[in-house]
């Protein structure tokens, strides 16, 4: 009885001492915030502004970023960077869902749970959070099971530290549940509805937050926000990274060089296109490119090409418009991926590659039937113009439109 008597007493005196332990939050005025806005998908241009926005704040003194964010996904491996970069950060990181009519669907989403206070516009919406599916029977794939576990377990483990309802932060992946504002805050996804960047002030004052497991209360009231833009380097690779931007730069590129190869001239149709396909080029080496469904694409072009010169009745034309459907659909398909192209994109750009196969294919019609099969773009009783002697009695001349290399007796000129 004594020892048990001597064990309820240190038991009482021990609750006592930790009971009347003060808990200590560090108070912090903050007088300038460095806004950071993101319009476009999430790729490695987003997380190179963001990194620099992040250094400048460090560096000038800012007392907390906030982020504005509108976007339809990303990359898995550029959120998880960008969510290490909040979790790396000292100061207090805000996003902010805006403007109406503005999402943050997938990768957004999930770069919204681990903002230490977290803030939507009325008529947003956030979630969908479910990565792109390559086929039918991914879902019971090892791979993408384990990909949605860990993509689960970060959100919930990331929504929990900032206080949120974690079990709909893991809904959004699993089942790709959306949000909208009024009902996200109802269901404590975010932290409030803010419409200016006034009412992100009033919110955010005296706010008690955890910033790397220490308690922090803010004072926001009276803060200057300055924006910071993406440098040059930033935006355009930010352009190029864009899904749609990348794809149909590429079927330009691509077309482009089909018409200098059906029309000699000057290498201005095929120069652009090269050029095009080297923008493209820069776009698919950050994006989640599917290189099996890139290859269908190129073979599209080829079938296309070859229907010139083989008589196939339009079977190898049926055959290349269904190699360039099927590798759109897939080309941006990957398990680092939350993109896809919009079918709307996709069924302009075939519908252009018909269009412009038709007229094609009636100029040639055309043609053959106005003269002789063996004569058809024969060069015969056409005058040309002599444009560079190229050496002894070769030169480039140019004739009805078209630049050919001719042979012909010395002495010409123009």
């Amino acid at each position: 009885m004594k020892s048990l008597s001597l064990f309820l007493f240190f038991s009482l005196v021990s609750s006592i001492l930790f009971a009347s332990e003060p808990v200590f939050i560090e108070q912090r005025s903050v007088e300038k915030i460095i806004r950071l806005d993101i319009n476009s998908s999430i790729n490695p241009a987003t997380y190179s502004y963001l990194k620099a926005g992040f250094q400048e704040a460090q560096e000038n003194e800012f007392g907390a970023i906030l982020i504005t964010l509108n976007t339809p996904g990303g990359l898995v491996s550029t959120t998880k960077e960008i969510l290490t970069l909040f979790g790396d950060s000292d100061l207090p990181v805000i996003v902010w869902i805006r403007p109406e009519g503005a999402s943050a669907t997938s990768a957004g989403a999930i770069i919204s749970s681990g903002a230490h206070m977290l803030y939507m516009s009325d008529g947003t919406n956030m979630g969908a959070a479910t990565p792109i599916e390559m086929s039918g029977d991914i879902k019971q794939t090892d791979a993408r099971s384990k990909a949605i576990n860990d993509l689960v377990a970060l959100v919930q483990s990331l929504a929990q530290t900032r206080g949120r309802n974690a079990d709909l932060f893991a809904e959004m992946i699993e089942k790709a549940s959306s949000f909208k504002s009024k009902e996200a805050l109802e269901k404590k996804l975010i932290d409030g509805i803010a419409n200016s960047t006034k009412e992100i002030r009033e919110l955010s004052h005296d706010r008690v937050i955890k910033i790397k497991g220490k308690q922090v209360k803010l004072e926001f009231r009276d803060a200057q926000i300055i924006s910071f833009g993406m440098d040059l380097g930033q935006k355009l690779l930010d352009i190029l990274a864009n899904p749609s931007t990348a794809y149909i730069l590429f079927v330009i590129g691509a077309g482009l060089i089909y018409l200098e190869l059906q029309a000699a001239g000057g290498f201005i149709a095929g120069g652009i296109g090269v050029v095009c396909l080297l923008l493209a080029g820069i776009g698919f080496q950050v994006l989640p490119l599917n290189f099996g469904a890139l290859g269908l694409i190129v073979l599209s072009f080829i079938l296309l090409i070859m229907e010139v010169y083989i008589t196939s009745f339009g079977i190898l034309t049926l055959a290349g418009l269904a190699a360039l459907i099927s590798g759109s659909l897939f080309l941006f398909r990957s398990d680092d991926a939350y993109l896809h192209l919009s079918y709307s994109v996709i069924a302009s750009t075939v519908a252009a590659v018909v269009a412009f196969a038709g007229l094609i294919a009636y100029v040639i019609i055309r043609d053959r039937k106005k003269s002789h099969i063996e004569e058809f773009n024969s060069m015969k009783g056409k005058e040309g113009v002599v444009l560079e002697n190229l050496h002894d009695n070769i030169y480039q001349i140019k004739v009805a439109g078209e630049v050919w290399k001719a042979e012909g007796p010395l002495g010409l000129d123009n």
